[in-house]
């Protein structure tokens, strides 16, 4: 049986926002949809009459949806291959959720996804409500049955454990384009040394192919290395052309907040390359995404935008 539209709307009206919280908490897009689908079933099938506050219920019931998830996952990622990284989404996604602040705008970023990683289910939950949504202790205390004092305590371990502390470029397009164009200039320039001076002399650089694609299993730390590392990366060979075609291109793009290079092979997107960059232009961080199960979304959303110009092509 279908809801009428009036019964609908209370779980239509906060879907967005449903979505973007799950986004953050599982780090993933499709199991963020997955969850909300739980949730709207759960609306579905509960006595609205009875329920008071509806979007209080649906946030309840979709971390308590999001906390299992978030358990059997640390167990998942045990034996996952190589580094794990979120699924990245293009500007514009709902998933992305609220950006009116600075705190909103990172708690979505890929750095901040991922270290998230490392927190507590209960963690990762109050640290999201609070920084990203602004739920006070007392709410978030309701939702995870604990106390007040405790989700504070919580709170302030979490934060210690996630913020960067340090500033990012605030990535709108202009930026974003100017930014991954100095980037490209020097990795494509045949020669580490430009690359090296955009780097961080202390940058990072992770990345996810999952069982899917060869990529690096453990993070590179250090400029030069990194340097050579993604020279070898753009470089054509005959497995890369077998696997990719004829036809690599580049182009500039926000994900996650964060300036972009979206790889693209046809009308795929094979990779993404998260720069976490500082208002003066310096990378700090790579997050290079390549395993196919976590780019579906964001190609979709790729094509619907198109026809897109490259900034260069790789061979």
């Amino acid at each position: 049986m279908l809801l009428s539209a009036h019964e609908a709307d209370p779980f239509e009206n906060a879907r967005g926002r449903l979505e973007a919280i799950a986004y953050r908490l599982l780090g993933s897009a499709g199991d963020a949809e997955d969850a909300v689908q739980d949730t709207y079933l759960r609306w579905h099938a509960a006595d609205r009459a009875r329920i008071e506050t509806p979007e209080a219920w649906l946030t309840k019931v979709l971390t308590n949806l999001c906390l299992n998830q978030l358990t059997s996952a640390r167990a998942r990622r045990e034996t996952y291959v190589g580094q794990w990284l979120p699924e990245p989404v293009l500007a514009g996604d709902r998933m992305l959720g609220p950006a009116d602040t600075a705190e909103q705008r990172e708690s979505v970023s890929l750095a901040v996804l991922t270290l998230m990683e490392r927190l507590s289910p209960n963690e990762r939950v109050v640290y999201v409500l609070r920084e990203a949504f602004g739920h006070t202790h007392r709410e978030i205390a309701r939702i995870l049955g604990l106390t007040e004092a405790n989700c504070q305590q919580i709170y302030r371990r979490a934060r210690q454990h996630v913020t960067t502390g340090r500033p990012r470029a605030r990535a709108d397009a202009a930026t974003a384009r100017k930014i991954v164009e100095e980037f490209l200039a020097a990795a494509l320039s045949g020669d580490t040394e430009p690359l090296v001076k955009l780097l961080a002399h202390d940058a990072v650089s992770v990345a996810d192919g999952g069982s899917k694609i060869s990529a690096r299993r453990t993070p590179l730390i250090g400029a030069l290395r990194i340097a050579r590392y993604l020279r070898r990366l753009f470089r054509a060979d005959a497995a890369k052309r077998a696997r990719f075609g004829d036809s690599v291109t580049l182009h500039a793009a926000v994900v996650n907040d964060d300036p972009a290079v979206l790889v693209g092979a046809g009308e795929e997107i094979i990779g993404v390359i998260g720069l976490d960059a500082d208002p003066e232009g310096t990378v700090r961080a790579l997050h290079l995404q390549v395993n196919p199960d976590k780019l579906t979304r964001i190609t979709r959303q790729w094509r619907a935008g198109g026809p897109h110009r490259p900034l260069a092509k790789v061979w």
